[in-house]
């Protein structure tokens, strides 16, 4: 009897969990270089929206993960707005082989810090006096998996040429 306890007491704490323990804004930036000029003329904004993300392991199973979000808005060729902000997250990971770490800290916590990024960034345009700006979701998955394969690639190029 105590043997069955130690083993299903073993097999909770192998057990892969995902918590989030806190979903924070690390950095807002937001900058009108034309104003007031740029609110003359007429809205019809060119977009550009860039992703990245940062990690960085706290200890054996806490990390930040930090989405950053840059939002360039131009209007005839003047930046009538940049936004950028850094959302972060700190996940409790455990249990987990380094081949799921990938698409967690790539992907999935991306994902989920994503919805948070997008409020600020709206909240920021309109306060800088611009119209609501919502931006469109974004598929994690795809973009990690682009990001392996030009890692791949790129590793693959760098071992053919030596």
């Amino acid at each position: 009897m105590a043997e069955e306890n130690a083993a299903s007491a073993t097999a909770e704490e192998q057990q892969a969990r995902f918590i989030i323990q806190k979903i924070y804004t690390k950095d807002i930036s937001f900058e009108t270089p034309n104003s007031p000029e740029i609110f003359r003329e007429e809205w019809k904004p060119q977009l550009d929206l860039q992703l990245g993300n940062e990690y960085q392991r706290l200890d054996d199973d806490t990390h930040e993960i930090i989405l950053v979000v840059t939002v360039t808005a131009k209007v005839n060729d003047k930046v009538a707005f940049l936004a950028e902000v850094k959302q972060a997250g700190i996940f409790t990971l455990t249990g987990y082989s380094d081949e799921e770490m990938g698409p967690l800290v790539g992907s999935y916590c991306p994902n989920t810090i994503f919805p948070f990024a997008r409020e600020v960034i709206s909240d920021v345009v309109i306060k800088g006096g611009f119209p609501q700006l919502v931006l469109a979701p974004v598929n994690f998955d795809a973009v990690y998996r682009r990001k392996m394969d030009q890692v791949r690639q790129q590793a693959e190029a760098a071992q053919a040429t030596h």
